[in-house]
């Protein structure tokens, strides 16, 4: 354990786990044109339904703290040469049969985004690079119906930190699917954003210790600092 530079606590302040810097990936989950852009996709409906106003909240914390904190998070695994990962809801056939019950159920999660759509894609502020993992799910949880795991276990990652939207869907499902295989996970909160801030709150609050630790993008980022000495 010589090497080891960190470990994670649960809710009484004990050492769990160790964290290193090889065995750790960054996931951001959903960050796509069709749900994070103000001027497309979900938004553009919003107002056309005439029900933005509602969504402004969300709109902002996208654009103001959730953005800029992927963004710093994305620059710092960059610079150490740290794992990087996305997933993006994206289904293989253009008519959507592929896609998961889930999200062929009328209402708020009906969701139909072939993989080659502008929606699909992830946005441009958040842009993967060449050598970053991608992997494209037509289910909430990145685990089930993808090879990200098979892909985590040949890396020999241990310790996943995950960002991205929504907190309550996707990003929830993947935490505790992650978990549940036996990852370590660590929810960046404030690169994170549920549909309101109540419900962003409460789902990172029944995760916390218990599926993952939820920190902010700067104990983050100073984590990773502390692995790199």
């Amino acid at each position: 354990m010589e090497d080891t530079l960190y470990y994670s606590t649960n809710s009484s302040g004990d050492f769990v786990y160790p964290i290193k810097k090889e065995s750790t990936i960054l996931l951001v989950v959903d960050m796509q044109n069709e749900f994070v852009l103000d001027d497309f996709g979900d938004a553009a409906k919003f107002k056309e339904e005439g029900t933005y106003a509602q969504w402004i909240p969300f709109y902002e914390r996208i654009n103001q703290i959730v953005i800029p904190n992927n963004q710093k998070l994305l620059s710092v695994f960059r610079k150490e040469d740290m794992l990087v990962s996305y997933a993006r809801i994206a289904s293989f056939r253009t008519d959507g049969r592929d896609r998961s019950p889930v999200q062929r159920r009328p209402g708020w999660n009906n969701i139909l985004l072939p993989k080659s759509t502008y929606g699909s894609q992830i946005i441009d502020a958040l842009k993967p690079m060449e050598e970053d993992i991608v992997v494209e799910k037509s289910t909430d949880s990145v685990v089930n119906g993808t090879a990200y795991v098979q892909l985590l276990n040949n890396l020999q990652v241990k310790t996943v930190i995950v960002t991205g939207v929504v907190t309550d869907q996707c990003v929830a499902t993947s935490v505790r699917d992650l978990a549940d295989r036996g990852f370590n996970v660590i929810v960046a909160e404030d690169a994170c954003a549920g549909a309101t801030m109540d419900v962003h709150e409460a789902e990172l609050k029944i995760m916390n210790h218990i599926y993952c630790d939820v920190m902010s993008t700067a104990e983050i980022e100073k984590l990773v600092g502390e692995l790199n000495e």
